[in-house]
């Protein structure tokens, strides 16, 4: 149930869905009064959350930064990498297709070849609302095989549908094999604080690594601190989402 109400809260929450359901109340309303704030309200938020500078500085502000191969100065016993980077239900199936996220996966076999992690510890089933049988984890296990990694250090957890569930599951397997620290977690820059938390919730610390970045260098040209851009609502959709998701999880004790 939990679940299906964080998913169903992160669409409805989407500044895109918004500022629709706004515009849409302008034009089906009968009040007066009411139809012209409908109208300005949804024309005020579509410029705010296109607005590229804003929505730059406040994922500026979010994400966790970035540490240089150079900074990093011990050796790691597994990676965790965190799944949410591979498209569902694309043909043909005889190849992995990944979306923005990628980075996770590229740079955790980076990592490990440059020899910072002996294994990697993949974790993520299915994301979506209906299961359809595809396990995200597989998929990026046999994508970190064709970039070089052997499959004897490769762990998979394929059984979790969230991050909350990742770090019970991810617990489990390394208490098994008698680790409780000593591991690098991989995942996206805007996803990292409420994965650390989550690990930390559970019992578990561990360092740092975040990857996939939204945010850009700050710029004051014209083009980023005037013109509405779709990257400005990209922006916030996704900080928004993981905001709404770090709440749910602390109001459900996940954090």
């Amino acid at each position: 149930m939990f679940f299906a109400l964080s998913k169903l809260l992160s669409y409805f929450t989407q500044p895109i869905v918004v500022i629709c359901l706004l515009l849409v109340g302008a034009v089906f309303v009968r009040n007066a009064s009411w139809k012209t704030w409908l109208f300005r309200a949804g024309v005020a938020l579509l410029l705010f959350f296109s607005n590229d500078f804003i929505a730059n500085e406040m994922m500026t502000a979010w994400e966790v930064k970035p540490i240089a191969f150079a900074d990093i100065k011990k050796k790691y016993e597994y990676g965790i990498l965190l799944t949410g980077v591979t498209k569902a239900q694309m043909e043909p199936n005889d190849r992995v297709y990944f979306n923005r996220g990628a980075d996770r996966v590229t740079h955790s076999a980076q990592l490990y070849k440059l020899g910072f992690i002996r294994k990697i510890l993949i974790s993520g089933g299915s994301g979506r609302l209906i299961d359809i049988g595809e396990r995200e984890a597989d998929d990026v296990a046999n994508a970190l095989v064709m970039m070089g990694v052997p499959q004897e250090d490769i762990v998979i957890e394929n059984q979790s549908q969230n991050t909350h569930q990742s770090a019970i599951a991810v617990k489990k397997i390394l208490t098994e094999k008698r680790i409780n620290e000593n591991c690098l977690l991989v995942t996206s820059g805007y996803h990292m604080r409420r994965s650390v938390a989550c690990f930390k919730k559970v019992g578990l610390t561990v360092d740092e690594f975040s990857t996939d970045f939204i945010s850009h260098k700050r710029t004051y040209t014209l083009d980023v601190l005037l013109i509405p851009k779709l990257d400005g609502i990209f922006t916030w959709t996704v900080m928004i989402r993981e905001w709404v998701g770090f709440t749910a999880y602390w109001i459900s004790g996940y954090v």
